[in-house]
């Protein structure tokens, strides 16, 4: 992909921030580009991670850099959260350096910045030192002001309605 890439943020509170960035790397796939699928915070099986690994995986290459629990709010940062996020940046640095992908995403990125997990600086100076060609997408609820400032395209998912609110716990091949 030698033409100019693009800042996608894909933030809120509605369902499909990650769906809608595995379909862009699909997507992009289908043209013969590569993806690099940093999924932050996670650690936990998720359905795409097998579907990748199976079908895609000379074309999507996906990696996970959280704990098998998933950070919740009003807890403090555990020193693991905070390296295993460190450790997925620079992962994130290499492959968009290396030449070999063309699509970035950084799922969860958002969140690990609204927990205090990363500080906003390394990931802002990721997106602005960025080879012209690669196309970023950074996905996660609460976005921060400074990241939507930089971005080229922000979709803003928002919750109507979920089933998860009557007690539906989440699905194996739906939500995770």
């Amino acid at each position: 992909m030698s033409q100019r890439g693009y800042v996608h943020v894909y933030t809120g509170n509605g369902k499909g921030k990650t769906t809608a960035a595995l379909g862009l790397a699909v997507r992009a796939a289908g043209h013969g580009l590569r993806t690099y699928f940093a999924q932050f915070m996670k650690k936990q099986h998720y359905g795409e991670l097998g579907a990748v690994r199976e079908h895609l995986s000379g074309l999507i290459k996906m990696e996970q850099f959280g704990l098998e629990e998933f950070h919740s709010s009003g807890t403090e940062v555990k020193k693991e959260e905070r390296e295993a996020a460190q450790e997925g940046l620079a992962a994130v640095d290499s492959a968009m350096r290396g030449g070999r992908y063309q699509v970035i995403v950084m799922d969860e990125i958002n969140v690990t910045l609204h927990f205090g997990i990363l500080d906003p600086e390394p990931v802002l100076n990721l997106i602005r030192t960025r080879p012209e060609n690669i196309e970023l997408i950074l996905t996660g609820r609460y976005a921060p002001p400074e990241i939507m400032a930089v971005a080229d395209l922000i979709t803003e998912m928002r919750e109507v309605r979920h089933y998860f609110t009557s007690g539906v716990p989440a699905r194996d091949g739906v939500e995770r």
